[in-house]
C-alpha cells in the first residue's frame, strides 16, 4: 500500500527541519504500534541526508557497534577516536558531525533504552543542553509504549523534561483517508468502509494487511482474522502486555467489560467485586486506551459520566478474541467467527455511532460533538452536534436499518436540549450507512 495522509505531520516536520540549520532541534513522534510512525518519518526524510537507529533490547555496546557502522556510511570520514561503546560516545560524536552537516538522526523506540540503561535520558539531556545553539541536527525520538513516551518528555522529574521542540501524538487513519484507500482499491461500496472502520479503527498497518489481502467483505476479513496463523489473534496482548506489566490481568478484564457494553464504573466494580478507580484513572491519564464521556451538554463537575475504548480494534479484540480466548486455545476459529456473525449487528450498530461521530468532526463545522443521556440512561440520543458560533444545533437518530429511526421519538426525548438552547436553529437527521457519501 503507497503512504497516504500525514500531510500537516510532515508540514510540521519539514519546518523543525529548517529551524535546524540554524540551531538543533528534538521533535518526539508518539503513537501506538501500527499506526505508521516510522513510515512517516522514512517518508519525510526521502532525497534528505539521515541516519536511523532501532533500539532493541541487547547490550549497548553491540547497538553502538550497529549504530556506528550507519554513521560511516554517511560521513565516511567520521571523527571517531577510540573505542565507541556507550551511546553517549555516539550522541557526542553526532553532535560534532553537526557542527559541520546539517542532517536527521532518527532514533525508533526510543523509550527501550530504558532496558538498556536508564542514565542514557540523563546523558543525551546533558549533552544536549551543551550542544543544541552550536549545532545543526534534527531529531526524531519515536516511540510506541505510550506511558515511558509520556513520562520520558512530559514528567517533570524526568531528565527530557521540557526539551523537545514537538511532541507530535500520530493518530488513526481519519474515514475520508480509508475511503480514498478502498477507491484506489476500485472498491465504493459504504459497507466495506465501515466494516474497515469497525475492525481497524484507520489503524494503516491493518489496513495495509486487509487490502493486501483483497479482503473486502465481513467474511474475507474475519477469515484473515480470526484463523490459526492470524497475526490478530495475538495483537491486543502483544500490544498492551508491556505497557500494563504484571497486573495486566486487571486491566484486561476491566477491558473486556467495557467491550461489552459495561461502560459506568458503578457497572464495572460490581461485576469485578472491587474499587477500579485508580484502574480506570490510569488507563485513560496514563495509557490513552480509554476515555471517559459526558451527555454533550453536562456541566464540568458532572458525575454523569461512561467510559469506552478508544482504539476500534482493541474494543473488537476484547469483545470477541480475547472474551472466546478457551475457543482460541482449542483452535475452533470456526465458533469466534459464528458468534462475530451473530452479534455483528448489535455490535456494529453502536460502532455506527462513533462513525459518525467521526465523520461530523471531519467537517470542522460543530464545535461540540458527542451523545446524549438522562439519569437512568434515560432519553439517549445517539448524536448531538453544536455549532455556538452559528447557533446550531443537528440531532440525530442513528441505525443500520433506517426505516427503524423515529423522528418524532426522536423529537421527544430531545425536550429537555431543546429547552437549554432556545435561540438555537434544530436539525433533526436519521442516519443510517447509506447517508454516509454525504460527508465524505
Amino acid at each position: 500500500m503507497k503512504f497516504y495522509d500525514r500531510e500537516q505531520e510532515l508540514v510540521e516536520l519539514n519546518k523543525l527541519l529548517g529551524q535546524a540549520k540554524s540551531s538543533a532541534r528534538m521533535t518526539v513522534l508518539t503513537g501506538r504500534r501500527r499506526v505508521g510512525k516510522t513510515l512517516l518519518s522514512l517518508e519525510f526524510v526521502q532525497g534528505k541526508k539521515y541516519v536511523y537507529f532501532f533500539v532493541v533490547k541487547k547490550s549497548e555496546a553491540l547497538l553502538c557497534a550497529e549504530y556506528l557502522e550507519e554513521i560511516k556510511q554517511l560521513f565516511p570520514n567520521a571523527p571517531v577516536v577510540g573505542d565507541i561503546r556507550s551511546f553517549k560516545a555516539i550522541f557526542q560524536l553526532l553532535l560534532r558531525i553537526a557542527q559541520e552537516e546539517h542532517f536527521t538522526l532518527i532514533v525508533d523506540e526510543f523509550q527501550e533504552f530504558y532496558n538498556i540503561d536508564p542514565s542514557i535520558y540523563s546523558e543525551i539531556q546533558k549533552l544536549w543542553d551543551l550542544n543544541k545553539n552550536r549545532c545543526r541536527l534534527n531529531i526524531l525520538f519515536i516511540g510506541s509504549v505510550y506511558s515511558l513516551m509520556h513520562k520520558i518528555f512530559q514528567n517533570s522529574k524526568e531528565p527530557l523534561f521540557n526539551r523537545a521542540d514537538r511532541i507530535l501524538s500520530i493518530g488513526p487513519f481519519l474515514v475520508k483517508t480509508m475511503n480514498r484507500i478502498l477507491h484506489d482499491y476500485k472498491v465504493k461500496d459504504p459497507k466495506v468502509l465501515f466494516d474497515y472502520y469497525v475492525f481497524t479503527g484507520g489503524m494503516p498497518k491493518y489496513i495495509d494487511l486487509f487490502v493486501e489481502n483483497k479482503a473486502f467483505s465481513l467474511d474475507a476479513i474475519l477469515d484473515l482474522m480470526i484463523e490459526s496463523n492470524s497475526p490478530f489473534i495475538n495483537e491486543g496482548k502483544n500490544l498492551l502486555i508491556e505497557e500494563f506489566g504484571k497486573e495486566y490481568g486487571t486491566y484486561f478484564s476491566i477491558l473486556e467489560l467495557i467491550s461489552f457494553g459495561k461502560t459506568a464504573r458503578s457497572e464495572i466494580e460490581s461485576l469485578l467485586e472491587s474499587d477500579v478507580g485508580g484502574y480506570l484513572d490510569r488507563l485513560e491519564k496514563d495509557y490513552a486506551i480509554i476515555s471517559k464521556y459526558k451527555p454533550v451538554n453536562a456541566k464540568p463537575n458532572s458525575r454523569s459520566q461512561k467510559y469506552r475504548i478508544v482504539d476500534n480494534f482493541l474494543n473488537f479484540w476484547f469483545r470477541f478474541i480475547y472474551r472466546n480466548r478457551s475457543a482460541i486455545e482449542t483452535g475452533n476459529f470456526a465458533y469466534i467467527k459464528d458468534v462475530v456473525r451473530r452479534d455483528y449487528p448489535a455490535y456494529s450498530g453502536k460502532i455506527l455511532e462513533r462513525f459518525y461521530h467521526d465523520l461530523f468532526a471531519g467537517t470542522n463545522q460543530y464545535n461540540r460533538i458527542g451523545s446524549y443521556w438522562e439519569k437512568g440512561n434515560q432519553n439517549e440520543i445517539d448524536l448531538v452536534a453544536i455549532n455556538d458560533m452559528k447557533k446550531e444545533v443537528v440531532v440525530a437518530e442513528i441505525k443500520l436499518n433506517k426505516e427503524k429511526i423515529d423522528l418524532d421519538g426522536l423529537k421527544e426525548k430531545a425536550k429537555r436540549i431543546v429547552a437549554d438552547y432556545p435561540k438555537y436553529k434544530f436539525q433533526w437527521l436519521s442516519l443510517s450507512l447509506q447517508d454516509a457519501k454525504d460527508f465524505l
